[in-house]
C-alpha cells in the first residue's frame, strides 16, 4: 500500500470520527435544550394570564443550607439566595404572574432526612414546580442511600402532579472540581442519571461551575468553602431561569 493511500485512509478515518463526535454533541445539546424550553411549557402559559383569571404559582425549593440562604458562620442572606433570585427573575419576566417562592430546606440536612418529611412538609405547599438540592450533604450518606431517598421524593412528587427539577451540587472548594472521581462529581453524575430516568428537569450547577472554573477562580463565587455567595446564587438562579424563558 502506498504512503499516499495510507494517509488518505487515515485522514478519512479522522474525518468520520470527528463527524460522529460532532453529531453526538449536537444531539446532546439539542436534547438538553429541548427539555429546558418545553418542560414547563404549560406553566409558562399560566404565568402570562392576567387578573382575574390568573392563579398563584408555587415554586418549592427542598434541600440543605444553600437554598436556605446560609452564607458563612451561621449567617443567612435569604433574600439573595437562589430561590428568591429566581422569584425576582420570574416576576420581572411575567409581570402579571402571582408567584410564591417557598423554601422547605433545612441547613445541615441530607436527602434521607428530607425524604422523611416530604409528604407532610413539602407536598402540603402544593408545589407547581419542585426543586431538589441535596448533593452537597449527601456525601455523608453515600450514593446508594442518597439515590433511594431522591427516588422516593421524585416518585412522590410526580404522583402528586408537580414538575420536578433536580439540581446538582454547587462547589466545595475542598474538592477539586476538575476531577471526575470526587464524591461531588459522583453524586452529580447520579443526579443526572435520575433526571434522565424519570424524564424530569435538571439544573446542572456542578457542570456549570466546573466550566466556570476553567475561566476564573471559583473563590469569587463562594462565601466559604461549601457555601456560594450572592454572585454564586445569581449564577444558579440564571441557570434555573432558563426553564422559564419563552
Amino acid at each position: 500500500m502506498s504512503e499516499i493511500l495510507k494517509k488518505h485512509i487515515i485522514l478519512s478515518c479522522i474525518f468520520l470520527i470527528s463527524f460522529n463526535i460532532a453529531c453526538a454533541q449536537q444531539h446532546h445539546f439539542t436534547s438538553k435544550k429541548g427539555i429546558t424550553t418545553s418542560y414547563l411549557a404549560s406553566l409558562k402559559q399560566e404565568l402570562k394570564v392576567k387578573w382575574p383569571k390568573n392563579r398563584t404559582i408555587n415554586l418549592v425549593f427542598h434541600g440543605h443550607s444553600v437554598p436556605t440562604g446560609y452564607i458563612t458562620r451561621g449567617v443567612l442572606d435569604r433574600s439573595n439566595s437562589y430561590p428568591y433570585r429566581t422569584l425576582k427573575k420570574v416576576n420581572d419576566f411575567y409581570p402579571y404572574s402571582v408567584v410564591n417562592t417557598i423554601t422547605t430546606s433545612i441547613g445541615g440536612e441530607q436527602a434521607e432526612q428530607g425524604a422523611k418529611r416530604f409528604k407532610d412538609e413539602v407536598l402540603n405547599h402544593r408545589p407547581d414546580v419542585l426543586f431538589i438540592d441535596y448533593g452537597l450533604n449527601d456525601r455523608s450518606i453515600g450514593l446508594e442511600r442518597a439515590k433511594k431517598a431522591w427516588e422516593q421524593m421524585i416518585k412522590e412528587a410526580l404522583a402528586y402532579g408537580t414538575k420536578v427539577i433536580l439540581i446538582t451540587p454547587t462547589p466545595d472548594l475542598k474538592e477539586d472540581i476538575a476531577k471526575e472521581d470526587t464524591p461531588l462529581a459522583k453524586h452529580s453524575q447520579q443526579i443526572r442519571a435520575l433526571a434522565k430516568k424519570y424524564n424530569v428537569g435538571l439544573v446542572d450547577s456542578y457542570a456549570l461551575f466546573k466550566a466556570l472554573s476553567e475561566i476564573q477562580p471559583l473563590k469569587g463565587y463562594m462565601s466559604q468553602n461549601n457555601h456560594i455567595n450572592q454572585k454564586g446564587h445569581q449564577f444558579v438562579a440564571d441557570a434555573i431561569f432558563e426553564y422559564f424563558k419563552l
